[in-house]
């Protein structure tokens, strides 16, 4: 059995190629062999995510007239790159791209960092704010004073508090997805949400189709539940999503589910518009895959200037294509576990009969907190004061890294809370190495890809601003200087700071 899990076609691996002939060589440096340099185009195109790890290359022959270059260059390519562990072959499967065994995916990153470590470490790991207060406090007073006719029941509530699931339905009701309360289901956060559909619709072997980059903590969900990830590559920039490409996937890969971030995704901050937004839809419809819209970050919009697109459900309307899942945890407060899942009646209830063998239901408390911020008009006026503070961290560490660091590359996003960066050459395993080390915690970019793609990539979410931004900065600026020479910290240890 052949062991990729999409293809490359030799023009459009001559496209992603081509574009790496803009970046300029440094001074004095001398032109390698043709194979040679086919081969790093490729390796450097696996390690930035642009070609997936597992993607069937095309036949020596096929890229050799594609690249108008000889047979052998590209023979003479694939070897080394198969001699650097970067390709792996098989006589009849045909070949197909791989990471090698020595570049381990980083364990650590987007676990909250332990209480002991906060006063000298600075976290980027996790993409969370404090919460939005006296917001918070508000709205478990509020849910306090609601408790006591549940008091008296159960507690069990699989499918949601009623009086939630009806308050969430008529917010998609007044965004034009006209909602009823039996399609939604109120879950322990999105990951609750996801980890349910996924034990529904994609039994272990089962393939999913991921962006890539996309959440790190949603592709391990995904990997302990037996999934097979099948990345479909980004494209360049912020413009997010290459619909032939996904569309070739989903046909030719056929995956149960495709997971998506259309609304300022996670980490590249990439906002999907209405056109994509259909073609994706349609993509999904016509292969007879779940489309899984993850709509946590839809309210995060940080320009005023945005135009929301409207959401991927919208062009669904028989509901019989995408599942939708919202949250309460980026909005408002990670510490909120509430989420929520909008689909077809009938999947809902198929999610509600098998979450008897999971966690039986959601905390009252919390369910009534979070519908009396939704009921009182206090959701619209917390998720304003994060929005604003998400804004000037935002806008604070982009000036931070662009001084400190100016060889880094990125294209600072409209919304969301993360900042994809393309680290100048340098690893980013071995750049979260050592700011452990120098004090900053940074997550580095094969944990958003699948089998450590992205080895040139951080990546930093807007969770500090003003002067802890600016020391950030300065730490990883201290990491890259030892990556870069192989050097330590002399002994030194990162000093404590206080915001």
């Amino acid at each position: 059995m052949a062991q990729w899990t999409s293809a490359v076609g030799a023009a459009q691996l001559a496209r992603l190629l081509g574009s790496q002939q803009d970046r300029p060589a440094g001074p004095g440096t001398r032109r390698p062999p043709a194979y040679r340099a086919l081969a790093d185009g490729i390796r450097l195109l696996v390690l930035e995510g642009r070609v997936p790890v597992a993607a069937r290359l095309p036949a020596e022959r096929e890229l050799a007239l594609a690249l108008s270059v000889s047979r052998t260059t590209v023979a003479a390519a694939y070897e080394a790159l198969r001699g650097e562990g970067f390709l792996e072959s098989r006589r009849g499967a045909g070949s197909w791209t791989a990471v090698p065994a020595g570049n381990p995916v980083p364990a650590r990153g987007l676990e909250p960092l332990p209480p002991e470590a906060l006063g000298s470490m600075i976290d980027l790991g996790c993409a969370a704010l404090p919460a939005p207060e006296p917001w918070l406090t508000r709205a478990v007073q509020g849910a306090l004073e609601e408790l006591p006719p549940y008091a008296h029941t159960h507690g069990d509530y699989p499918a949601g508090l009623p009086a939630l699931r009806a308050m969430i339905a008529d917010r998609y009701t007044r965004r034009g997805i006209a909602t009823m309360p039996e399609q939604i289901m109120v879950t322990t956060g999105a990951m609750g949400a996801i980890d349910a559909i996924c034990h529904l619709f994609g039994g272990r072997g089962e393939r999913i189709a991921v962006e890539s980059p996309s959440y790190a903590n949603i592709l391990q969900l995904m990997r302990e539940a037996g999934a097979r990830l099948v990345p479909v590559a980004m494209a360049e920039g912020l413009t997010g999503w290459d619909l032939d490409r996904w569309r070739q996937v989903l046909r030719e890969a056929a995956p149960r589910i495709a997971y998506v971030v259309a609304d300022f995704h996670n980490p590249t901050g990439a906002l999907a518009d209405d056109d994509q937004r259909r073609r994706l839809v349609d993509a999904a419809r016509s292969a007879g895959t779940v489309l899984v819209a993850d709509e946590t970050m839809s309210e995060l919009w940080l320009d005023e200037d945005v135009e929301m697109p409207r959401p991927v459900c919208a062009f669904d309307p028989a509901g019989s294509t995408v599942i939708t899942v919202g949250s309460a945890s980026k909005a408002f407060w990670a510490g909120m576990r509430i989420g929520w899942v909008r689909a077809a009646p009938d999947v809902i209830r198929s999610l509600v009969a098998a979450r008897a063998y999971a966690d039986l239901g959601t905390p009252v408390l919390e369910q009534l907190a979070v519908n009396w911020l939704f009921g009182t008009g206090g959701w619209e006026e917390a998720v304003e004061l994060r929005r604003v503070q998400a804004r000037q961290n935002r806008d604070e560490l982009v000036s931070a890294v662009r001084r400190e660091l100016p060889g880094w590359e990125f294209e600072v996003p409209r919304g969301g809370l993360t900042l994809w960066v393309r680290t100048g050459g340098l690893s980013g395993s071995r750049l979260a190495e050592a700011g452990e080390r120098v004090g900053v915690r940074v997550p580095s970019g094969p944990r958003f890809g699948v089998d450590g793609a992205f080895e040139g990539y951080v990546r930093l979410p807007f969770t500090v601003g003003g002067a802890v931004a600016e020391e950030a900065a300065v730490r990883l600026a201290a990491a890259a200087r030892i990556v870069e020479t192989g050097g330590t910290t002399g002994g030194e240890a990162p000093r404590t700071f206080v915001a």
